[in-house]
């Protein structure tokens, strides 16, 4: 069934709608009529394409700069596609001598893990009243206990995941002998080194030796979580063999990010943007400060990317830790059991090419087998990692390296909902689905006790219903519409059995 299409909108075939603008800039849309693109988003892409005008002005009323003139060189919007703060979620941009910290945001490296373990749903499911209450003190009773040295937290983030895994011995629960060998040649960005982690050495030696913390490990608020699931449907047998993906297995994904971290390494920015903004120049309408690449912001720039590459490294580590706590929590019930990392992808990043740099905002990488060459997904092409809504089905798939996407796919469904509009909506649907669905969160609302609280009772629901089903975009056309639009192929189905919420 088609939805009513935007009049700013131009639909050039089945899967793909162009935008256009007063400032040239080539937009191309992978979306099939079937997925609803809110108007409040398409205002906000076109708002966030004055930037063309700004970065053009910004080279003029900068002292001394002679270099390119700056420019948006295109954009690309995902499936996914809705609106955020001031940069619609699903965003992919490109530009050329210019750098935008506001396109990737504050939650630096936002990403997807998923591993892929030895167990079967049919030995899971008779378990899930007992692990629900053993992740729940894992995650939120003060269970997860991750001891971590100063070497280790400054190797993670100084050097990412490779950094924290050679800093010194690790004990960790869950900790798995291919999890060194992963962490370089199945994650998307496993490091990005920087040579300082200066802004962060509260939190490398505050806790003196090897000691624990409450933010290592913790999954975030919002659309974050851990999630078991199974392996439902197989689409494309040879790569779900090849992935381990046969139907029944149990499958741990984890989405989240940099935390506290990644809106520290944007305020970094922003403070430095407005500092040395020119004088006499107006501030841009739409919010978008931008770097231009040249000597004279180069030391704020520095300051900007030493703090970036610590957020983004710490996001690689904290996915790895929420997994082992996963790890740990269905070895504890279920027995034996190993699970291996299928691929970590990033979400909210930058990826700088000489004078050209691409921006994703709430996209994932989606390359082709040019991109995999010598790892292990070269047959096959970049595992993309697609979650649905709570309760719903997610998709593995595998990357065709589109140039009209610059090589990206969508990081979810995306919302359809506004958070404060699913806020207010009914309980008894809310109800309805907590009956057939299992969510971990840190309150037990099946405990007496908490559930003749009226207020604490409303205020848990409210923030459920902002992730609820009803609040997202069916799953099933967003998919559709990356294997239509020649974007990324689906390999396998997976259904939830337990989510994690922060």
């Amino acid at each position: 069934m088609s939805t009513r299409q935007d009049h700013r909108l131009v639909r050039t075939s089945e899967h793909w709608l162009s935008l256009p603008n007063p400032h040239g800039v080539p937009v191309e849309i992978c979306a099939a009529p079937d997925v609803p693109l809110e108007p409040a988003a398409v205002g906000e892409a076109l708002a966030v394409l004055e930037t063309a005008e700004t970065l053009g002005r910004l080279a003029e009323a900068t002292p001394g700069y002679d270099g390119p003139v700056p420019r948006i060189v295109r954009a690309a919007l995902t499936p996914d596609f809705h609106k955020g703060a001031g940069i619609p979620i699903g965003t992919v941009l490109e530009t050329e001598h210019a750098l935008l910290p506001q396109a990737v945001g504050n939650d630096v490296n936002c990403g997807m893990r998923l591993e892929v373990t030895t167990l079967r749903a049919d030995r899971v499911r008779p378990r899930l009243d007992a692990l629900e209450r053993r992740l729940r003190h894992l995650f939120f009773e003060g269970g997860r206990r991750i001891a971590l040295t100063p070497a280790q937290r400054e190797g993670l983030l100084r050097d990412g995941l490779p950094g924290l895994l050679l800093a010194g011995p690790a004990r960790w629960r869950g900790l798995s002998a291919e999890d060194a060998e992963d962490s370089l040649d199945r994650v998307h960005a496993p490091g990005h080194p920087v040579t300082t982690a200066r802004d962060f050495a509260g939190w490398i030696g505050g806790a003196g030796g090897s000691g624990h913390d409450s933010v290592i490990g913790g999954i975030g608020g919002g659309n974050h979580f851990a999630e078991l699931q199974y392996v439902s449907e197989v689409h494309d047998g040879p790569a779900a063999h090849a992935w381990g993906l046969t139907p029944g297995t149990v499958v741990l994904m984890v989405h989240s990010g940099s935390l506290s971290l990644g809106h520290q390494a944007n305020a970094t920015a922003l403070d430095r943007l407005r500092a040395g903004w020119p004088a006499g120049l107006a501030r841009p309408r739409n919010g978008i400060l931008p770097f231009l690449l040249d000597e004279r912001s180069a030391p704020a720039r520095r300051r900007y990317l030493d703090a970036f590459g610590n957020a983004a490294n710490f996001a690689v580590g904290n996915r790895f830790f929420l997994a082992l706590t996963m790890r740990a929590g269905l070895a504890a019930e279920c027995g034996e059991m190993a699970s291996r990392l299928l691929y970590d992808a990033p979400h909210n990043l930058f990826w700088q090419d000489g004078d050209r740099v691409v921006h994703r905002k709430g996209a994932t990488p989606a390359g082709g087998h040019a991109a995999m060459a010598g790892g292990p997904y070269a047959l096959w092409g970049e595992p993309v990692i697609v979650p649905g809504s709570m309760g719903a089905s997610s998709f593995v798939l595998r990357g065709h390296g589109d140039p009209r996407t610059l090589a990206s796919a969508c990081h979810g469904a995306g919302r359809r909902v506004p958070r404060g509009a699913a806020a207010r909506g009914d309980d008894a649907e809310l109800e309805a689905f907590l009956r057939e669905f299992r969510v971990v969160t840190p309150l037990d609302h099946r405990n007496p006790v908490v559930a003749r609280r009226s207020d604490v009772m409303a205020a848990w629901r409210r923030d459920l219903k902002q992730e609820a089903p009803w609040a997202y975009k069916d799953i099933g056309p967003v998919v559709s519409s990356l294997r239509g639009g020649g974007v990324a192929a689906p390999v396998a189905e997976l259904r939830p059995l337990l989510t994690v919420k922060g």
